[in-house]
């Protein structure tokens, strides 16, 4: 029962498909953020679906980068993308520390958030039709990587504030439990797509993983930690250059 519990909190916290009801306790979010993964996986098998019938009926180009995004924002919520667009607010306006926390919590959005949001959107929309159909199920699998880092960000990174939905994640996880899991859902993932895709899978991976390592350079440096809002941006982050990748490659 408590990973059933665990699941359906990461499911109904990360993704907008529905879940049963039930009250949240501290103690049923110890293991949630091991089912982070999981939620990209339902993602990224959308979105090998969408990009299948788009090869099978000859989809054009434009029609097929808009449904990813829209596919991307129906499943999420959007959650990930509100984030990026606080984030890219926050760094653009070269504020102490505190008050780009502030800005974080601003329920407003600014001129760069419009601005980095029409640069997520041109990233897909001329980066897809680059991707050759034969290399979709590694585009897909970006979203279930993004996720393995970005979980494991949450129980190991420093948080920049005491309150908040990671601060919440991070508070009552098993971090040994859940860095073990995180850690074989990595070994296992890369290994099935090392074993099919070979040297692509492996840049895909050390492509995402330098993006990484710069989320927690630059949230560290800019605000003293992560928030929810900065591992959104991270997420945004690491899947457009899963994607970028994926079509340089091709």
């Amino acid at each position: 029962m408590p990973v059933l519990k665990a699941f359906i909190i990461a499911f109904g916290t990360y993704s907008k498909l529905p879940v049963p009801y039930f009250e949240w306790k501290e103690k049923d979010m110890e293991y949630s953020v091991c089912f982070f993964p999981f939620t990209g996986l339902f993602l990224g098998a959308a979105e090998w679906f969408w990009l299948w019938l788009c090869n099978k009926y000859g989809i054009g180009s434009m029609a097929k980068a808009a449904a990813v995004i829209i596919i991307n924002i129906l499943i999420t919520g959007g959650i990930h993308i509100d984030g990026y667009m606080d984030t890219m607010d926050a760094l653009h306006s070269y504020q102490p520390q505190d008050k780009k926390l502030q800005i974080l919590k601003d329920a407003h959005i600014g001129a760069f958030a419009v601005i980095m949001f029409s640069v997520y959107i041109l990233v897909y929309a001329g980066t897809l039709p680059e991707i050759n159909y034969n290399i979709t199920p590694l585009f897909a699998c970006t979203f279930v990587f993004s996720r393995i880092f970005s979980g494991f960000s949450v129980v190991t990174f420093k948080g920049a504030k005491k309150e908040g939905m990671l601060y919440s994640f991070s508070k009552s996880a098993n971090r040994n439990i859940v860095c073990t899991t995180l850690v074989m859902e990595f070994l296992l993932m890369a290994s099935v797509m090392v074993y099919f895709y070979g040297i692509k899978a492996v840049i895909i991976i050390l492509g995402m993983l330098i993006v990484f390592f710069y989320y927690r350079y630059k949230s560290y440096k800019e605000f003293g930690g992560i928030t929810g809002d900065l591992a959104g941006w991270f997420l945004c982050l690491c899947e457009m250059a899963g994607t970028l990748i994926c079509a340089i490659m091709q």
